[in-house]
């Protein structure tokens, strides 16, 4: 057989490896012939046709979706009892140019508004990283775009919290996009709830586009009738206090809880017009008085339980569950003992209700040392709402009682946390379109409330439970009081910093209200979101927004740093960070999945039937999920027992995961097609020809003048180079890994 040279490479012997599914064409069909669809939610409204939704939005949005035609849409549309419009959606799932694409538009209101649309188109090299388009490049493209095709309202860019990483991981197969936000002016003034999000990708293309629902015939305050903001400034000034608060934030990608005592500024906007305080909902004469916590029992109650089986577990679910229909059966899908994301040790249960039509169908979770509910949503009245076609109306209970039946459940169903928690707070509220009641029970630890941790319950109107959840991140020791800061060195560092934002906010959030107030909110260091460090009084931003390091390095400083701030890599000290340090098989399996894949620490709700390949990673290894998912997806061989994760990993060795990820092992294994003519080929593992001659013509882990160097350990700079060059490779074959869970 004669040897060829791999000349033919990744074009050629991947031909065939990477088709994708295609789902089946959304178009309904008669004798092979699409059929219009339309859509009519009664006899008296008028009927909506796909041909009437693309026609709206192609005159809003011309250019856009224009190689999608009419057939190759799927609408519907969906409406609530306690709403008076039909919205409608259109999605397309179409191949183009070989590869899916995928988009979809909402409509709102009966001029058949555009409420957003969203597109995934076909991946480019130039959306990846590094991208085409810059942020402020792309800042001109979204500012263009609101500019040209929303000329019915002024806007203006909101140059806060537009992060295109969003702060969380970012795949290097995915594209970079950047996200931006516009407000709604009035006067010049901003309206709070009008915004515009447009998502810009790194090849300058346009996929992503909300405006959030515009108010009928709004009515707004009058500008001219402003009063003075020094009056504002010193009234909010002089009123200025600060309450302790526990502040959990909980890093759902690792797991681990970080726990602050801060100090959170407790100060009411106030009306710009007339001066009243204003709380978001009402307007005050006066500030009210600050609310003592009152817990929900002073004592300890008994556990529910001492123990719960699965047996019993499911029993006390088919009791929560009964319904008293005979169109509807119960079926229970399945009884898991896992761990949740606090490290709770939970008796998990699936199940489903099905009916003629169709089903409904949701999950639970008890507590399994003592048998209480910790996870619960009631389908229930939707769904009977759904097979009845109408809702029974009832008059809608009070919050004071909502709160009482409120207390009622959870004593029977939660008893033994109770005494932690207390009575609802102002966050409390009411959804007046509904009448359902949402309230929320802190925790309560040395006396100060705990924002991360508490119990929430929603109350239909007609006092049966909708939803119940226990948020209690397990917290293994609180800080102490002893060293906080006084309120009065607080204050005065709160009224160094306070400045005033004025803009339109609605009041009363109840859906026949369509007047805008003027409001002066404070800020501090010119954004809402500040709070103190109650030991250091330093300024914190309360979502724990991450500031990623950056790291220095001769040739590798653009892919190591965009690695890190994708998540990708984690480096704890930038100044001690070595980027030409050898890497370990464990840390680099870890950052090559990372990549990749989305995989977070807290996925990991051990149960009985955990896998484990190799013997030295089970369940508590850093690289545990890492390494099953490289076995998941053929990346890693289970041959050995054990996996070396502390040895360095080596340019064969990477070459050869490499091939596999691209899903091209069956071609790199018949080594007798490949020509070896490196000048060290001797040194490269005979079984590993193939995959080497392929990772360097693909130009993934390179030769250097044709000497492959096999046994040279990989850095973390090579790795960082390397792992976006095979992003761009899986990228553009369009092979891809999904989630892991």
């Amino acid at each position: 057989m004669k040897k060829i040279g791999i000349i033919l490479t990744a074009s050629a012997l991947s031909i065939g490896m990477f088709s994708s599914a295609v789902s089946a064409a959304s178009t309904v069909s008669v004798g092979g012939q699409p059929v219009n669809v339309v859509a009519q939610v009664n006899s008296t409204e008028k009927v909506v046709t796909k041909e009437d939704l693309l026609k709206k939005f192609r005159s809003a949005f011309p250019g856009f979706f224009d190689f999608v035609n009419a057939s190759d849409f799927h609408m519907s549309s969906y409406d609530y009892p306690e709403r008076e419009e039909t919205n409608y959606q259109m999605s397309f799932n179409k191949l183009q140019n070989g590869k899916d694409t995928y988009g979809n538009i909402s409509f709102y209101g009966e001029d058949l508004e555009v409420e957003s649309f969203s597109y995934e188109p076909i991946r480019t090299p130039d959306s990846l990283f590094p991208a085409k388009v810059s942020k402020e490049e792309a800042k001109k493209v979204a500012t263009d775009f609101v500019k040209k095709f929303l000329k019915a309202g002024n806007y203006k860019l909101n140059e806060e919290n537009n992060d295109y990483f969003y702060y969380s991981k970012q795949i290097l197969t995915s594209p970079i996009s950047y996200s931006f936000s516009f407000n709604r002016m009035k006067d010049d003034v901003a309206i709070a709830d009008q915004l515009v999000t447009v998502t810009v990708l790194g090849n300058g293309e346009i996929v992503n586009f909300y405006n959030s629902a515009i108010t009928k015939s709004p009515t707004f305050d009058d500008v001219k009738k402003v009063k003075d903001q020094k009056d504002a400034f010193e009234k909010i000034k002089e009123n200025l206090t600060a309450r302790l608060q526990y502040q959990v934030n909980t890093n759902y990608e690792t797991g681990k809880n970080d726990v602050k005592l801060v100090y959170v500024p407790d100060v009411l906007s106030v009306s710009a017009v007339t001066g009243e305080w204003f709380n978001g909902k009402d307007f005050l004469a006066e500030q009210p008085t600050k609310m003592e916590y009152e817990k929900v029992t002073n004592s300890a109650l008994p556990v529910r339980q001492n123990g719960m089986t699965k047996e019993e577990a499911k029993k006390a679910a088919e009791k929560l569950l009964q319904v008293k229909s005979d169109k509807v059966k119960l079926s229970i899908q399945s009884v898991e003992e896992v761990k949740n994301s606090y490290g709770q040790e939970v008796i998990s249960i699936q199940y489903m209700y099905n009916y003629a039509n169709g089903g409904s169908g949701s999950s639970l979770e008890f507590d399994k040392k003592t048998g209480e509910l910790l996870q619960y949503h009631n389908v229930q009245n939707s769904m009977m709402i759904e097979l009845n076609g109408t809702k029974e109306e009832v008059a809608p209970i009070s919050k004071e009682e909502a709160i009482a039946q409120a207390v009622k459940y959870l004593k029977e169903l939660v008893p033994s946390y109770l005494h932690e928690y207390a009575m609802p707070l102002e966050d409390s509220y009411v959804d007046d379109a509904r009448g359902n009641y949402y309230l929320n029970f802190p925790r309560i630890v040395n006396g100060v409330m705990v924002s991360g941790d508490q119990i929430s319950v929603s109350i239909y109107k007609d006092g049966s439970l909708e939803n119940l959840s226990v948020s209690r991140p397990q917290i293994e020791e609180w800080p102490t009081l002893d060293k906080v800061i006084s309120l009065k060195e607080v204050e005065d560092t709160l009224s160094k910093a306070l400045s005033l934002k004025m803009s339109y906010m609605k009041g009363n959030q109840k859906k026949e209200n369509s007047h805008y107030d003027l409001i002066y909110s404070p800020l501090f260091n010119e954004t809402a979101f500040n709070v103190l460090d109650a030991n250091s009084g330093k300024w914190i931003n309360q979502y724990n927004i991450e500031v990623t390091p950056e790291v220095s390095h001769a040739t590798a400083a653009e892919e190591l740093n965009y690695l890190i701030k994708a998540k990708v890599l984690t480096v704890n000290d930038p100044k001690t960070f070595n980027g030409d340090a050898a890497v370990s098989k464990g840390e680099a399996i870890k950052i090559m999945m990372n990549s990749l894949t989305y995989i977070y620490e807290t996925n990991i709700r051990e149960s009985e039937s955990m896998k484990q390949s190799f013997t030295n990673i089970n369940s508590k290894h850093a690289s545990y999920q890492a390494v099953e998912r490289a076995v998941e997806a053929g990346i890693l061989k289970t041959d050995q027992k054990t996996f070396d994760v502390n040895n360095p990993v080596t340019k064969e060795e990477l070459a050869v995961w490499y091939i596999r990820a691209l899903g091209l092992e069956q071609a790199a294994i018949q080594k007798n097609i490949f020509k070896n003519e490196f000048t060290d080929g001797k040194k490269v593992t005979e079984a590993n020809i193939g995959y080497v001659i392929l990772a360097n013509s693909l130009g993934l882990v390179k030769a250097e003048k044709n000497h492959f160097n096999p046994k040279k350990e990989i850095t973390y700079a090579d790795l960082a180079v390397s792992s976006i060059r095979l992003a761009h490779e899986i990228s553009n074959k369009g092979r891809d890994f999904r989630y892991s869970y």
